[in-house]
């Protein structure tokens, strides 16, 4: 099976072209937001739009949810098909997918700004900030009975595939998901300091958290700590501990995408 992952951030067009990516690249089967999709039917999965919150949004895309998972996997394995093009907002997202759908590795990624141009992604971009608007591949009957948005309009777009000239017809939905009307949210600095430090401290051989800084990029956040550890422990291992369990917890809790946690043994303590 071949495993193509469509990267771009969020709002930039990603569901909206999926159908031609898919096409270009003679895929069949599509994952998006917690979807499973087969030219215009749903095969499978809950849509993420249908959350009330983005961070509910975030997991279900991610099918963090073992019944989910359970689902969408058992149907890829009925359907067994030869490719699936995954649509992710990084390349470690769609990466993520691939492993808990227990797909192979990627065999090639495809870029946003590969397929659109800088002005068409602004324009989605604003799109998405200004009015809320999200693109679902698929006909609206296919989510409406489950979707807890609202719908703005149905798209039928007609194009001709570039290669072989046959003429395409895309179904698309444009819906304003509940998450995207009820208003922003903010976590600070210091709910992440104390998850931080609440998990390290977990760890019997840590004896405190000397410091931690934070920094955030376009598709997560980077984590430094420092730590006074216990003397007589093995260092290299307490502090992958700590890693693993801070990753985990900070992933749980806040649904955000952690790009790295770096451990600094900064001290020992007898």
């Amino acid at each position: 099976m071949r495993v193509i992952g469509f990267v771009g951030g969020s709002g930039t067009g990603k569901s909206y072209r999926a159908i031609w990516v898919a096409k270009e690249n003679n895929i069949d089967f599509i994952i998006d937001d917690g979807l499973l999709i087969k030219g215009n039917r749903v095969v499978a999965g809950q849509s993420a739009k249908k959350e009330s919150t983005r961070i509910a949004s975030v997991k279900r895309a991610l099918f963090t949810d073992t019944n989910h998972a359970v689902q969408v996997k058992r149907a890829i394995k009925l359907e067994n098909p030869d490719a699936i093009l995954i649509l992710g907002t990084s390349l470690r997202m769609v990466e993520t997918i691939a492993q808990v759908l227990e797909l192979p590795e990627l065999s090639k990624i495809i870029y946003i700004e590969d397929v659109a141009e800088k002005e068409e992604i602004e324009r989605a971009k604003k799109m998405r900030l200004t009015e809320g608007k999200h693109v679902i591949p698929v006909p609206t009957f296919e989510i409406q009975k489950d979707f807890s948005g609202y719908f703005i309009d149905p798209l039928r777009i007609f194009r001709r595939k570039r290669k072989d000239n046959t003429l395409v017809i895309a179904d698309k939905s444009v819906v304003r998901p509940t998450f995207s009307y009820m208003g922003d949210y903010t976590i600070s600095n210091q709910v992440i300091y104390t998850i931080c430090e609440h998990e390290a401290l977990t760890i019997a051989s840590v004896i405190k958290m000397n410091r931690l800084w934070i920094e955030n990029k376009p598709y997560g956040i980077l984590v430094d700590m420092a730590l006074t550890l216990e003397y007589g422990v093995n260092l290299y291992a307490e502090a992958s501990k700590v890693q693993r369990k801070v990753k985990d917890a900070l992933e749980r809790y806040t649904a955000l995408n952690v790009l790295s946690i770096n451990v600094l043994v900064k001290k020992i303590q007898l």
